[in-house]
């Protein structure tokens, strides 16, 4: 099965013949409830983030992906309750495979705070025209199912989603899903670990996986070893927007010749390095209050269409 060609007249921005993604701004952002480890082992005066600087952070990344792609932002219904809304990658997942390129899995939320976002996903997509399913099972959206090629996606489980949910989709959408079970708690969403950065190359921590698990991978792409300190650091929270690969970096606020500070230059420079083989210019943008939620980069886009990836750079 073959990626759908896109119609003279899009109904819908997956149709759309430029990158279309879905933002949210950071209205209801909070870190009140900690509900993963990077924020379980801060202080709470410590991870509450400053909401204007957050504000700023956001408009910046906004500007960047605004200047080169279609951009919906999801309403904010309310200013509380949703503290993990900004998080849209987990909002769901846009089936890129199907003919019509109409239909959306929104995400059935196994951490607590994030469950009302369910309903805010559905409605916003029916509103959308587009047709709207949700898994029984758990299932927390593109932050865990990355798309390879044609019918080809990865599916992490594990920690927020269960295989049954791939099993699922494959026997309903006609798509085969490769299944890696995640076991790091500090790596809780596939988008830790794995980025396919091309149709042919997928970034993989492969320290992170089983053998057989990483040869099932090479038999569909070709794996690009990240090293799991770059991984923990975030390099395949990474974006891709046309020829540019983005992701955040606060290296600038660091002081020189810390730990911190070796840890974020190392992952920059083997980003920089992974890029520049393959032909991909590189842009990093502070997005350090963000973090403070255990996010990056990554968690705050999701896909409404791969549009990038419809063409090779070299």
């Amino acid at each position: 099965m073959t990626t759908a060609a896109r119609p003279a007249h899009p109904i819908n921005p997956t149709q759309h013949e430029g990158p279309a993604y879905l933002l949210n701004a950071p209205f209801s952002f909070s870190t009140e409830v900690a509900n993963n480890v990077w924020m379980e082992e801060m202080p709470l005066d410590e991870r509450r983030p400053d909401a204007r600087k957050a504000m700023a952070q956001f408009l910046r990344f906004y500007g960047l992906v605004a200047s080169e792609s279609l951009v919906y932002l999801l309403p904010t219904p309310r200013p509380d309750g949703l503290q993990d809304l900004v998080f849209t990658a987990n909002m769901g997942v846009v089936l890129e495979h199907l003919p019509e390129r109409d239909t959306v899995v929104i995400s059935n939320f196994t951490s607590p705070p994030r469950t009302g976002e369910t309903e805010i996903g559905v409605r916003f997509f029916e509103s959308m025209g587009y047709r709207v399913v949700v898994p029984e099972t758990k299932f927390e959206g593109e932050a865990e199912l990355k798309h390879l090629y044609d019918d080809v996606y990865i599916g992490g489980y594990g920690l927020r989603s269960q295989r049954e949910t791939y099993e699922w989709l494959e026997r309903t959408y006609d798509m085969t899903v490769l299944k890696l079970a995640e076991t790091d708690p500090y790596l809780y969403h596939l988008d830790c670990t794995v980025f396919p950065i091309t149709k042919e190359q997928t970034l993989v921590c492969t320290a992170k996986y089983e053998p057989e698990e990483l040869s099932l991978l090479e038999k569909h792409t070709e794996v690009i070893d990240v090293s799991s300190a770059s991984a923990m650091a975030g390099l395949c929270n990474s974006m891709r927007m046309n020829n540019l690969i983005v992701n955040a970096s606060d290296v600038h606020d660091l002081r020189a010749g810390t730990e911190d500070y070796q840890m974020e230059v190392a992952k920059n420079r083997e980003l920089e390095d992974i890029a520049g083989r393959l032909g991909f210019e590189v842009a990093h943008i502070n997005l350090s209050e963000f973090t403070k939620g255990g996010a990056l980069l990554s968690c705050m886009v999701m896909h409404l269409n791969r549009y990038s990836y419809e063409f090779s750079l070299l």
